[in-house]
């Protein structure tokens, strides 16, 4: 089963797939999707969407999820977190996969042991987890935690 983690945002949205075999783990792919600060709101819905588009029909993956979002103290920047995160649920969920929801604090205990851990103690985790894996990014590292919490929940959600 190849599992997409998805970190979104605007300016930066982070993938990341694993594969899963029973309960072993792989590295599949992870990267990040840049767009560009210079188009309207909507065109950059519309990169986001066709970018993630492309990942979905590279890897076909069976199962996807998306970071929940938090409340940033900008409410501007947590509505435009919010429509990156509704265009990355719709791009998933369109292909036909289902689609999970966890929240930050969950993807880090679930890697790390605690949810207040930082992003050095994830990216940590993943290369213990993923041996040789080379991280695109933090938004790539995000993702890749959202696939691995996923693929340790799979088995909770049947």
């Amino acid at each position: 089963m190849i599992i997409l983690g998805v970190d979104p945002g605007l300016t930066c949205t982070g993938w990341g797939l694993v594969a899963k075999a029973g309960s072993r783990l792989s590295h599949v792919a992870n990267g990040q999707i840049r767009t560009d600060i210079k188009l309207s709101m909507a065109e950059r819905l519309v990169q986001l969407d066709r970018a993630l588009t492309d990942v979905i029909l590279a890897h076909c993956p069976d199962s996807g999820a998306v970071e929940e979002v938090f409340v940033n103290v900008n409410p501007q920047s947590t509505l435009k977190l919010g429509q990156a995160r509704g265009v990355a649920m719709l791009s998933l969920a369109r292909s036909g996969m289902p689609v999970a929801e966890y929240p930050t604090k969950v993807i880090k205990k679930a890697l790390v042991g605690t949810g207040g851990a930082d992003k050095k103690q994830i990216q940590h985790m993943l290369k213990v987890l993923l041996p040789g894996v080379k991280l695109a990014g933090e938004d790539a590292s995000d993702a890749l935690a959202v696939a691995i919490t996923h693929a340790n929940m799979l088995g909770s959600h049947r």
